[in-house]
């Protein structure tokens, strides 16, 4: 993609999303994570009716008379996006590449937690963390988000969740909303993912494409697996191989959203041929 085409794409993506975030789901988003985080106001004297676990026992032990921390919701959050670049993001045959609708959704994420006041952030993984923006607020953050999901070079490697897991955890402190993008073409993550729900309120989207669910028969074929580079010949006409693939694809699918689920974390699945705003107006409106 040329400098040109690349400026277009993200004024393109910017208009389309800013739109998106306008007319559809902003208040579900703000209404989704408001109330991430609690900050201290003040202490006052004790009301009938207020929750004893908010007693203030030194104060009340210094003045013999019952005294409540008081606490304000923290209006400033902090979205942060992590995004799976692995070879396999860059796959499509309905509308457009699971990377170019990863694009489109960060933006109207972006957008919205701008919008809402919020500090936003990204995270480009695929076995090792790719690129870091730290979180920022602004048009020009949300743009640089943009720019770089565009111009991100897919990685030839295996995707490790864990990688990225861990760098949040010690890069971001505050409880923030984090939302784990990728196809989950993974396993083995769950230990980490489950740290991260205990302090964050993260969500999963998973990015799929039709054609995934279902090997193509085409004969015998030399295929290639995009993120090992690993090469063989299949007879894809094989009603056993095909067979084989579609248990393996749906076995993995139920393991990732279980995964989430059992953590507590949020999950949702997001079809290349999908209307994703629909997706995530009706997963925040949920929430």
């Amino acid at each position: 993609m040329t400098e040109k085409e690349l400026i277009k794409k993200v004024r393109f993506i910017e208009l389309k999303s800013k739109k998106k975030t306008n007319s559809l789901f902003l208040g579900e988003y703000h209404t989704s994570f408001k109330g991430i985080g609690m900050t201290f106001s003040e202490v006052r004297q004790y009301q009938f009716g207020d929750d004893v676990r908010k007693i203030d026992w030194n104060k009340t032990a210094r003045f013999h008379e019952p005294f409540v921390k008081v606490f304000e919701e923290e209006r400033e959050m902090i979205s942060m996006l992590l995004v799976d670049i692995s070879a396999s993001m860059n796959f499509g045959t309905k509308k457009q590449f699971k990377n170019e609708l990863v694009a489109e959704i960060c933006a109207t994420l972006a957008f919205s937690a701008i919008k809402n006041n919020d500090k936003v952030g990204l995270v480009l993984y695929s076995d090792r963390i790719d690129k870091f923006i730290p979180p920022k607020k602004g048009n020009s953050q949300v743009l640089t988000i943009i720019r770089t999901l565009l111009s991100a070079e897919p990685k030839p490697s295996e995707t490790d969740m864990n990688v990225v897991l861990d760098f949040l955890l010690k890069t971001v402190k505050r409880k923030s909303a984090i939302f784990l993008i990728s196809d989950f073409d993974v396993n083995n993550f769950e230990r980490s993912l489950g740290i991260v729900a205990k302090k964050h309120n993260i969500t999963g989207i998973r990015i799929y494409d039709e054609k995934e669910r279902t090997f193509p028969d085409i004969g015998l074929a030399y295929l290639q697996d995009l993120e090992t580079g690993k090469t063989q010949w299949v007879n894809t006409s094989s009603e056993n191989v095909q067979k084989k693939y579609t248990e393996y694809y749906r076995q993995l699918e139920i393991l990732t959203e279980n995964a989430f689920v059992k953590n507590g974390a949020g999950f949702l699945n997001i079809s290349t041929a999908d209307d994703y705003v629909k997706t995530l107006f009706n997963y925040f409106k949920a929430h």
